[in-house]
């Protein structure tokens, strides 16, 4: 099913051929003055210059081609030279039918899909989730699926960071505590305990306490280092405690990601590609690709156009140790033999360009992709408390995001005790519970999703968990209350088959149907510009346009029996657009609120 604006657009670009003109000047567009017209076209004022004729006599001439169009109702030559368009409800009828028995609402599908791979956790092992993770975890999660629903083949992936410093710090601080411990006898060659020496509990204490201690004790953190070198290069007891580490981390962040529904398809990590590096180094050294410069191997990605500094990408530091920029370029190196990506999109902090930029530049310069492989960085902003600097906690330290998820879903809970369900029942706590977990998660996406990617945002509790205005508890509250009409429907006897849609009899209907039938481009534009905002503005629009039919239309108590179905039959569509929207978001709906 094309979308909407390409076939109002194929109209009237007919009736510019039949007045003498070029079709390519029909292009129509959503008005920008709602109150004078559904749609507009500007063609005629482009093509007056072209043509050498006032553009009003342009716009006459196509007006009356539209005479007897089935498209449009109405197409009226305003001055100077524009197309005032309304669309016919018939017309409007037949695409909202179609919407309501196609696969995806009727959404064109790519002849060839991309693959694409979304690198969107970034968490380390032996860390905490903070808040600082809630944003690359559901934009990625969010993009992941829009990408999918426009038919990509789209691959989500943690790449943690579990191959670095803070295993060496955690190392570190354990043998400080207990150095009896047998992973720290170099002679020892028995089996290692199968139980891990540490909790997650204990690992969340000891990294902060040992990551801190690290800033103002030199010799502490050289002794980090040197057990990050050993367990790095296999020294049997620090080996065995960094899978430890692993073991007792990978469930904890999989609970935490899981409390926000948030799903890898690959648990990756750095530690992954650690067998590739020495083959990606002899590569780009046997290539003259990269070169010692005070004594690193670096490989220049400076170019001639360049305005800025844009400094050498460091594969190995002169110890020989890897960096990030290391594990990540073989990171690419694995990813397109193992996956041949079409695309890599990487979603970390904005502060991150730069970085990436060298990266990208070093895998193009060195072959590691192909000419064709598109690399990408989708840089987010940060999230900030009242006083626009980082969320902080009340003591000012950094929020687990653990704690945020709870304290939403806390705040969620108590609003719903204030009150009764929309169905004005009285809820259990039980329920109330389950509702609260819901709804919370719903207020934390939206409330970020809805936000443009690159920019900062402040985290405002009372405004995210309000079910007015633009937030997921509106949201949420909207397709609730049409599922509550729906299960009266039912109730009252009626059945949801062989309903028949009817053209549009008031403006609330109509207005109604008209945001639905954008559905179309508006995945595609989210998919194409990475924008889950777009999804959040459309299905606000959607639920606004709803709720004003709504308030004007009198659904169950209709006598018409034909429009009461008709009607329904509009509603189940409304229900499965809104509950597809909320999906690409990675969040759902619960039957009652």
């Amino acid at each position: 099913m094309k979308k909407i604006l390409d076939r109002l657009s194929e109209e009237m670009g007919m009736a510019f051929e039949e007045a003498g003109y070029e079709a390519e000047l029909g292009r129509v567009t959503l008005s920008n003055r709602p109150d004078l017209c559904e749609y507009q076209c500007n063609g005629a004022m482009a093509g007056a210059k072209r043509y050498k004729k006032a553009p009003m006599k342009i716009a006459e001439e196509v007006a009356a081609r539209l005479g007897d169009s089935r498209v449009f109702k109405e197409a009226e030559a305003v001055a100077p030279g524009f197309l005032n368009l309304k669309i016919s409800e018939s017309f409007l009828l037949e695409a909202v039918s179609s919407m309501s028995v196609e696969p995806k609402f009727g959404l064109e599908m790519k002849e060839k899909p991309r693959k694409i791979i979304i690198d969107y956790g970034g968490a380390n092992v032996a860390k905490a989730l903070h808040v600082g993770h809630l944003r690359p975890a559901i934009i990625g999660e969010s993009i992941k699926r829009i990408c999918r629903y426009a038919g990509n083949d789209c691959i989500g992936d943690v790449h943690l960071g579990d191959w670095g410093m803070p295993i060496g710090l955690v190392i570190t601080e354990l043998q400080e505590r207990q150095p009896e411990l047998v992973y720290f006898d170099e002679s020892f060659e028995g089996e290692y305990p199968q139980e891990s020496p540490v909790t997650i509990a204990e690992l969340g204490e000891i990294y902060p306490y040992a990551s801190e201690k690290s800033k103002s004790d030199p010799a502490y953190k050289a002794r980090a280092m040197e057990a990050t070198h050993k367990f790095q290069n296999g020294v049997r007891g620090y080996r065995a405690l960094w899978r430890h580490i692993m073991d007792v981390s990978i469930p904890d962040l999989k609970h935490n990601y899981d409390s926000i529904d948030v799903e890898f398809d690959l648990w990756k990590g750095e530690s992954d590609v650690h067998e590739l590096i020495p083959e990606m180094v002899e590569y780009m050294k046997s290539e003259g690709y990269a070169h010692i410069s005070e004594g690193a191997l670096v490989v220049d990605v400076k170019e001639d156009t360049d305005t800025k500094e844009i400094p050498p990408c460091m594969i190995l530091k002169s110890d020989g140790a890897v960096l990030y920029n290391t594990t990540d370029l073989a990171t690419i190196m694995e990813r397109m033999r193992l996956y041949e990506p079409d695309e890599i999109i990487y979603i970390t902090d904005k502060r991150q360009e730069l970085y990436f930029e060298q990266v990208f530049r070093c895998a193009r310069k060195t072959k590691l992709v192909n000419s064709e492989t598109v690399l990408k960085f989708l840089g987010h902003g940060t999230i900030n408390g009242s006083d626009g600097k980082p969320f902080k906690t009340r003591d000012g330290g950094v929020m687990h995001l653990e704690r945020l998820v709870q304290e939403t879903k806390d705040e969620m809970y108590k609003k719903i005790r204030e009150g009764k369900s929309r169905e004005g029942r009285e809820i259990s706590d039980q329920e109330a519970k389950e509702i609260a977990d819901i709804v919370g998660i719903s207020a934390l996406k939206y409330g970020d999703l809805s936000n443009q990617i690159s920019k900062d945002y402040i985290f405002d509790m009372e405004k995210f968990t309000s079910s007015e205005g633009d937030t997921g508890p509106y949201i949420l509250y909207t397709v609730v209350r049409i599922k509550s009409i729906l299960n009266k429907y039912r109730e009252q006897g009626g059945s949801e088959e062989q309903l028949v849609l009817l053209e549009a009899g008031g403006e609330g209907e109509k207005a109604l149907e008209m945001i639905l039938v954008q559905f179309h481009a508006m995945i595609q534009s989210a998919a194409a510009e990475l924008a889950p905002q777009k999804v959040c503005a459309y299905v606000y629009d959607l639920a606004n346009a709803f709720n004003r039919f709504y308030h004007e239309t009198k659904i169950l108590s209709e006598e018409d029996e034909a429009k009461k179905k008709s009607w329904i039959r509009l509603l189940m569509l409304v229900r499965d657009v809104m509950e597809t929207c909320i999906d690409l978001l990675g969040f759902e709906a619960p039957d009652k609120m």
